[in-house]
């Protein structure tokens, strides 16, 4: 029996609703900065992580408000995720180094559960994005901003931790909710003020 309630299953959808805006914008940002192959990257890696965060809310929902128990839809979060943000990153990296590398994968044992790969794919995906965006910030000459992607980078590798601990107690799911709603919102934030300090939608045509 988990403990889950209406309220916390709500309060699950503010982290993605704070992600998701962060996106949008980043992609109306950095469509006219991209090349077509990173921008779908980019883009189809933040569709990723919002889908399976929203479906992740939902099972919280649907578990909370006594409809059914849909374990598949938690299921789907975790693996998600990780390929989500690993695509967001390298559409990131590919933007700032006009280049792309083939990724190689290591062949997995015969037994294996596959949450290392998923834990590599996320900490390399939001480190790649994280660190795109700093470099945008040091351009733009507003170095302060990249404390608010590193504040944001450093509570989704503790949602990573987390994510590893019993969460069929109401504590540990408030824990992280508030840790996963301080990082999305510190990436919103810095997105905003980037937008504000010169990173605009579209060039200025000469």
């Amino acid at each position: 029996m988990k403990d889950f309630s209406v309220i916390m299953s709500l309060v699950d959808y503010i982290p993605v609703a704070l992600f998701a805006a962060a996106a949008i914008l980043l992609q109306r940002s950095l469509y006219y900065r991209m090349s077509k192959g990173a921008f779908a990257l980019f883009a189809a890696g933040t569709i990723y992580v919002i889908s399976a965060g929203l479906l992740k809310a939902t099972y919280k929902l649907l578990y909370a408000l006594n409809i059914c128990d849909f374990q598949r839809l938690s299921d789907m979060m975790f693996p998600g995720q990780a390929i989500g943000f690993l695509l967001a990153g390298i559409g990131m990296v590919a933007m700032l180094t006009h280049r792309q590398k083939e990724t190689l994968l290591a062949v997995a044992p015969p037994v294996f559960t596959g949450t290392i790969i998923f834990i590599t794919f996320m900490v390399l995906g939001l480190g790649m994005m994280d660190a795109g965006l700093c470099v945008l910030a040091k351009r733009l000459k507003k170095p302060l901003l990249i404390v608010f992607f590193a504040v944001s980078f450093v509570c989704s590798l503790g949602m990573g931790y987390l994510s590893t601990r019993d969460f069929s107690g109401a504590a540990m799911n408030w824990i992280a909710e508030g840790v996963n709603i301080v990082g999305e919102g510190m990436l919103l934030l810095g997105v905003v003020l980037l937008r504000k300090n010169g990173l605009v939608e579209k060039p200025e045509e000469n």
